[in-house]
């Protein structure tokens, strides 16, 4: 499955990066393959490992902002991997031809 997450630490300020900077050191910490964007960090496994990934992301963010908002979306194919990168080359592909 891949899972597309954001978490925003609330009632810290204006900048956020180094709290979001802590959830990323986590899903990295992971070793499950990943990437992150400007808006969401991507993480592809099995449901209960990708979960426990998410979950460790927003406690490290939670520990040090009173207040966090995740958003979350799935892509649920049980079965199939590599679709982190399979998908973006689908795309790559299509647009050169």
């Amino acid at each position: 499955m891949l899972v597309a997450f954001s978490v925003t630490p609330l009632g810290v300020g204006d900048s956020v990066g180094d709290l979001v900077a802590e959830a990323v050191r986590v899903v990295r910490a992971s070793g499950l393959p990943h990437r992150t964007d400007a808006m969401f960090t991507t993480v592809e496994g099995e449901w209960d490992e990708v979960m426990a990934v998410v979950k460790a992301a927003v406690d490290a963010v939670a520990a040090k902002a009173p207040r966090v908002s995740v958003s979350i979306k799935a892509d649920v194919r049980p079965g199939v991997t590599g679709a982190l990168t399979a998908k973006v080359e689908h795309i790559e592909r299509v647009l050169r031809e």
